[in-house]
């Protein structure tokens, strides 16, 4: 017995060693006696069962910090689990085929129980381990004390024990992990309808503090939504990295059309913007359109902030780039009631539309570029390559087709608010 393999659940326990011998040759007189005595200690292992429960809450209390929370919580509930464990365990021992699925089923139930209670999987699978070794210890125990000439006979059946340990220690494990992965899901699948339902405008208020829960995102925050489209096939982590600055806090959501960020940002404060001096630039995406809305205040407005998102993703060149709400607001305007934007482009650009296209482009393009140089011929001439004077002849020419004149701030206001118009609705 001193070269026999102890039991490793044994050692880490702090109970006696318990040989885990090598499959020897045996007879089966000696495997006959040898059940004989398992049966007689398991027998009187069932009889003694609360004390048996008594002993492993003590373990589990002392060695297990997860259980003793448990135990101050709900000592019965605890007990129970661990006397309906043990009995199952032992009456395998008596009657391994009648009573294998019964403690199987049981095994499965307490794995997952301790994955919706949140029990770590190491404290889990330590209690099966202490209440495997403490069931070997007391067969030991009880055959040395009505037997003690048959403790050498329990050397044949000790890899059946651990075979029976080993076993429901894997069982509990697959109980807990795809109870685990299912809760994920439940909890995945939640998220993304709460998520849903505060960017569509759909949200209860009753649901803002599980929202917040969820999203881990404060109820009362101020939020700024990001809309995401174009970009890679299924809009990359890189797509998502150019549109919020790198420790942002945020929530993504997929949508069918875009992605919709949910950040949280400082009070009285927008989203930084990634391009100002001192931040490191985004990695350009060709092909990402990233609308940026204007700041809402709590999760109870992120519907509203979603709608801005959607205005300034539709302002957003199907080319690619990134617009900012608060830095568009004339074409924001024109956007939201784009049959307005139509017409008023007809009706102070119209006689300008109707000529041929490269008279039509080089004139709007010169006066776009004047508006853009802030009314300075001589830098729209630089950005043209002509000279001041070609710049003013044009201008001169679009004011009387206009009938609108450059000199008039009414007029440039209109003018400007038409060039919008053409631009963001030419698709």
């Amino acid at each position: 017995m001193q070269h026999a393999v102890r039991s490793r659940a044994a050692i880490r326990t702090g109970l006696t060693p318990v040989p885990r011998p090598r499959t020897p040759g045996v007879t089966s007189l000696i495997d006959a006696d040898a059940l004989r005595v398992l049966h007689r200690a398991a027998r009187a292992l069932l009889d003694d069962l609360p004390d048996l429960t008594d002993r492993l809450t003590a373990l589990l209390r002392e060695q297990e910090p997860a259980y003793r929370a448990a135990l101050a919580k709900d000592p019965t509930a605890t007990w129970q689990e661990a006397h309906r464990s043990l009995r199952h365990s032992v009456a395998s021992l008596l009657d391994p085929r009648g009573a294998r699925d019964a403690a199987r089923r049981c095994t499965w139930r307490i794995g997952a129980a301790r994955a919706e209670q949140g029990l770590p999987l190491d404290a889990l699978l330590h209690a099966f381990r202490l209440g495997g070794s403490l069931v070997w210890q007391r067969l030991v125990e009880e055959t040395s004390r009505a037997a003690p000439e048959d403790v050498r006979l329990l050397v044949h059946v000790a890899a059946d024990v651990w075979n029976f340990v080993d076993e429901h220690c894997t069982l509990v494990a697959d109980a807990y992990r795809q109870t685990e992965w299912q809760l994920g899901r439940r909890r995945e699948n939640r998220a993304r309808l709460l998520a849903a339902g505060l960017l569509d405008g759909t949200g209860r208020i009753a649901d803002l503090p599980e929202a917040a829960r969820a999203l881990g995102l404060p109820e009362q925050g101020r939020y700024v939504v990001v809309a995401v489209t174009g970009g890679p096939p299924g809009r990359s982590a890189a797509a998502r990295a150019a549109a919020v600055p790198a420790g942002s806090r945020v929530h993504w959501h997929a949508g069918a059309e875009a992605d919709y960020g949910i950040v949280l940002v400082g009070a009285g404060e927008g989203l930084p913007d990634p391009h100002e001096p001192g931040s490191e630039p985004p990695v350009p995406v060709p092909g990402l359109r990233i609308g940026v809305g204007s700041p809402v205040d709590g999760l109870a407005a992120v519907g509203d902030a979603r709608g801005l998102a959607d205005t300034a993703l539709a302002i957003c060149p199907v080319t690619g780039g990134t617009v900012r709400l608060a830095d568009q607001l004339p074409a924001a305007l024109v956007v939201s009631s784009p049959e307005l934007g139509r017409a008023l482009a007809e009706k102070v650009l119209g006689p300008l539309l109707r000529l041929e296209p490269a008279d039509r482009e080089v004139l709007l393009d010169t006066l776009t570029t004047w508006l853009d140089c802030d009314g300075s011929a001589q830098r729209a001439g630089e950005r043209l390559y002509c000279h001041r004077n070609t710049v003013l002849n044009r201008l001169r020419r679009c004011e009387q087709l206009t009938g609108r004149s450059l000199a008039r701030p009414a007029d440039v206001v209109e003018i400007s608010l038409a060039l919008t118009a053409r631009r963001v609705l030419s698709g």
